[in-house]
């Protein structure tokens, strides 16, 4: 079976085990996600199953992407994604649900596009120390410092860490325990944080450091 679902971050809460002890989880509603391609090595080049997410009104959806799924008589879905796949039974059409895909104490890996902060400084971005509060130290409270050399190069080499855009970038949480899931309510529910605010889209697939 497919180790791999579209869903949507619920939000954060915790959960208690048998013995009281209380675990940070975050709850996502995963799926139900239809396979809306699947990709063979003979046609691709590679074996990967494209899964569709989410049922939105057909005016929402181009020309393109409603040919696509109708073709396979599946319904109008907002998001299309691709996951690598090699052992698996399915077809075009298929629907994967939450409790066919995971099951509790597995570990997976969760991927999503980080919260945007806007424009941040150097300490915000990339954790610089900053320096001294005292001693003299009017306005340089959380500036970066020296940024290079005077005659040679003479310029700031590109990619120097300093202040600029932060945030919504595609970050992966690896390695995240499955606490618990509820197929009734399409719900998965993982421990600790992972990448995104309220609402927002995340993948997950089965955990490559496993």
């Amino acid at each position: 079976m497919l180790k791999g679902l579209i869903g949507k971050k619920i939000g954060m809460t915790q959960i208690f085990d048998e013995q009281g002890v209380a675990y940070p989880v975050t709850l996502i509603e995963a799926g139900p996600c239809y396979v809306t391609q699947v990709r063979v090595a003979e046609k691709e080049g590679y074996l990967a199953v494209q899964l569709g997410f989410g049922e939105v009104n057909p005016k929402r959806l181009t020309g393109g992407q409603l040919g696509h799924l109708k073709s396979n008589e599946i319904p109008p879905l907002r998001y299309l994604r691709e996951f690598r796949a090699k052992d698996h039974d399915l077809k075009v059409g298929d629907k994967v649900a939450v409790g066919d895909a995971f099951a509790i104490g597995e570990r997976v890996d969760v991927v999503g596009i980080s919260k945007g902060k806007g424009f941040a400084g150097g300490v915000k971005r990339y954790h610089f120390h900053g320096m001294n509060a005292t001693h003299g130290t009017s306005d340089r409270n959380r500036a970066p410092g020296s940024r290079g050399s005077g005659t040679t190069p003479g310029r700031v080499y590109k990619g120097a860490r300093g202040a600029g855009h932060m945030g919504t970038d595609r970050v992966t949480a690896q390695n995240i325990k499955v606490v618990m899931v509820d197929p009734e309510r399409n719900l998965i529910a993982v421990n600790g944080a992972v990448p995104g605010g309220k609402g927002s889209l995340v993948m997950i697939k089965e955990s490559r450091k496993q």
